[in-house]
């Protein structure tokens, strides 16, 4: 009978150790969940997991890089206070906030010496798309390199995003919508 008595506890113990494990995996399966949505959400090129942006008041990294127009640039050339706005062609918001970009770029005062689009190399028809608007009102860089590139340089992992830089490189206002940055830039 002690035996019988021993089995059931064992059993029993086995079952509650199991139930701790599977409720843990299943809310491990719901965060892994969250995740997947946002990468779905997002699409192709879309923003990283744990993406981050520049810091207000930090100063750009150093970076060079070859404009479509065949322009060298780096941090140095950056002069008056830049817009630079960071897009990828296969994340939706990008694209969902490109139109309201160009719009504004537009009207910026200043023109394309001080606008600076990066564009996250994609698909090769959606980046020549996108790169193609932009260089209407933009200076414009294909940024290939992601672990030295331009991106890098302003510690941008997620788009899109947008900056105000003054000529010393300092970043001045970080939004993810260029209507809130303008907001910025008229206070």
């Amino acid at each position: 009978m002690a035996v019988m008595w021993a089995a059931i506890v064992l059993v029993g113990a086995v079952c509650a150790v199991d139930l701790v494990l599977t409720l843990g995996v299943v809310r491990r399966l719901k965060e892994h969940t969250s995740h997947l949505e946002r990468l779905l959400q997002a699409g192709p090129g879309g923003p990283v997991l744990e993406g981050s942006l520049p810091t207000v008041g930090a100063t750009v990294g150093e970076f060079t890089a070859t404009t479509l127009d065949g322009e060298e640039i780096a941090r140095s050339s950056l002069s008056g206070e830049t817009l630079v706005a960071f897009f990828s062609p296969g994340c939706a918001p990008c694209v969902e906030k490109l139109p309201g970009f160009l719009a504004h770029a537009r009207e910026r005062i200043g023109g394309r010496s001080l606008i600076l689009a990066i564009v996250a190399p994609g698909e090769r028809a959606a980046t020549a798309e996108m790169t193609a608007e932009l260089r209407q009102v933009a200076t414009v860089v294909v940024d290939e390199d992601f672990s030295d590139g331009v991106a890098n340089a302003f510690s941008v992992t997620e788009y899109p995003a947008f900056c105000l830089v003054d000529s010393e490189g300092t970043v001045l206002a970080v939004e993810r919508d260029v209507a809130r940055l303008a907001a910025h830039a008229e206070r």
